[in-house]
């Protein structure tokens, strides 16, 4: 089968700020049916939602930051129904301790039902801060208690998770049906860098396998840094997970 793969636009940041919609054109050219965005490149929603149609990709998904949701919700939300992307997600947040993590997620809780008001999904993608324990219960276990399922759900990336010392695996199927989306990553076993997909340890196809069993709907390929130009890494992530 084919996997629906899309690109968290991040990983080619600088080659977006040089020209936007001709990046958009070399992820489509490379394989990738969707794309994830961090920022919309001046564009309005309009022009982009042409762009994307031209280019046959579909958008998998917007990282914007709390400050933003928090003053600016409303125009993000219709700027994403305009694009015709469905997923708000929440990319970072500092926390200070336990009672903040659970003051988030009521946060949290509100946005998503502004979001599913419109007919949008709020997703929170964590980091590996999140893994720190209060009562043996990690941070962002915290948070999906104390938010509703039905307003937040897991955008889960899986090398944050393998870098905080948990199994990728078992977080994702402890969370089935709540995990929508899933960041595909790899990591370099000595240096425990970012790697291309397949070049790494992460046991991607076990990944794969329990994020399809969770109800995913989008496998989205990011490298927060790349030792080779990141067009080329992506395409490399890109094929390899074709071969497998």
């Amino acid at each position: 089968m084919d996997l629906p793969l899309s690109l968290q636009l991040y990983t080619v940041r600088n080659e977006l700020k040089d020209d936007f919609v001709g990046t958009l054109e070399k992820v489509a050219e490379i394989g990738y049916k969707g794309v994830e965005f961090a920022g919309y490149g001046g564009l309005k929603a309009n022009e982009l939602r042409r762009h994307l149609e031209g280019l046959g990709l579909t958008p998998t998904g917007s990282h914007i930051s709390l400050d933003v949701l928090k003053n600016n919700l409303d125009e993000e939300i219709e700027y994403n129904i305009e694009i015709g992307n469905k997923y708000i997600v929440c990319p970072w947040n500092k926390y200070e301790g336990k009672e903040d993590f659970i003051e988030t997620a009521k946060l949290f809780n509100e946005i998503g039902e502004k979001c599913a008001e419109k007919g949008l999904i709020f997703c929170y993608h964590n980091h590996n801060h999140e893994f720190v324990e209060f009562d043996s219960k990690y941070g962002l276990d915290l948070i999906y208690e104390n938010a509703n399922s039905n307003f937040l759900k897991a955008e889960i990336d899986t090398y944050w998770v393998k870098y905080a010392g948990e199994d990728p695996v078992s977080y994702i199927k402890k969370y089935s049906g709540r995990v929508p989306l899933v960041h595909l990553k790899d990591m370099d076993e000595a240096t425990k860098d970012f790697a291309e997909i397949g070049e790494g340890i992460m046991n991607i196809k076990e990944i794969v396998d329990a994020s399809l069993e969770a109800g995913v709907d989008w496998f989205i390929v990011e490298q927060d840094a790349c030792k080779r130009p990141p067009l080329e890494s992506v395409k490399i992530s890109f094929d390899n997970i074709k071969k497998m």
